[in-house]
């Protein structure tokens, strides 16, 4: 068992995570912007934080071992609100000691099966592209720092299927715009990527384990 902190915790993917790491024993903090009528989540330890204040995040973090990073705020422009996360990140949880970064990314950023990022492909809706660009120069920010924990960017290979029980497992999995993930099996591999990590610096996808095409 150790102690994990989730941010973004009130999101449907950060929601999963949390309860996806209580279900294996895990303590868990749970950081929101406003925790109130956050209880009936579970045992987590609800707190208020702000992922892009890195006193916030060294504060929280203090005692932990492995951090997911799932937040996102609306009413901040992306390409400001990912930067500022991920350096938040980098200085809060190196002075907290925290060893283990997980973050949520987007599929747009993974490559096709024939070596081509999503995000470039000639289909690409062109209006989701600056969004994509400023999740990437967030993930920038944590590949260009030494002072970066040890990280990885773990993203749904298509997307987001609605909620729904956990099927038990995952695949790896190139970009695949038709794939649907729960979130609850998305963060079976968000936690296995704290209990036995296996990649390291790197942006993974993942899918649904068996037939890849959603609803």
């Amino acid at each position: 068992m150790s102690e994990v902190i989730v941010f973004g915790a009130g999101g449907r993917i950060g929601r999963a995570a949390v309860g996806e790491a209580s279900r294996r024993g895990h303590r868990v903090t749970a950081v929101v912007r406003d925790p109130d009528g956050q209880r009936e989540l579970g045992a987590a330890r609800w707190r208020s934080g702000d992922v892009t204040d890195p006193d916030a995040v060294a504060r929280l973090a203090a005692g932990h071992s492995a951090a997911i990073h799932a937040a996102y705020d609306a009413g901040s422009p992306a390409d400001v609100f990912f930067q500022a996360a991920a350096r938040a990140l980098v200085n809060g949880l190196a002075r907290a000691g925290v060893g283990r970064l997980v973050v949520v990314g987007l599929a747009a950023l993974l490559e096709t099966p024939d070596g081509t990022r999503l995000l470039d492909a000639p289909t690409f809706p062109p209006q989701y592209r600056p969004f994509a660009l400023a999740h990437a120069a967030g993930a920038a920010v944590l590949r260009d720092s030494p002072a970066a924990p040890d990280w990885i960017v773990v993203s749904p290979a298509g997307d987001f299927a609605p909620d729904g029980p956990r099927s038990g497992g995952y695949r790896l999995s190139p970009a695949d715009p038709d794939a649907r993930i729960t979130p609850e099996d998305f963060a079976l591999a968000l936690l296995d990527e704290i209990d036995t990590p296996r990649h390291h610096r790197v942006q993974l996808g993942v899918a649904p384990r068996g037939n890849s095409r959603g609803n």
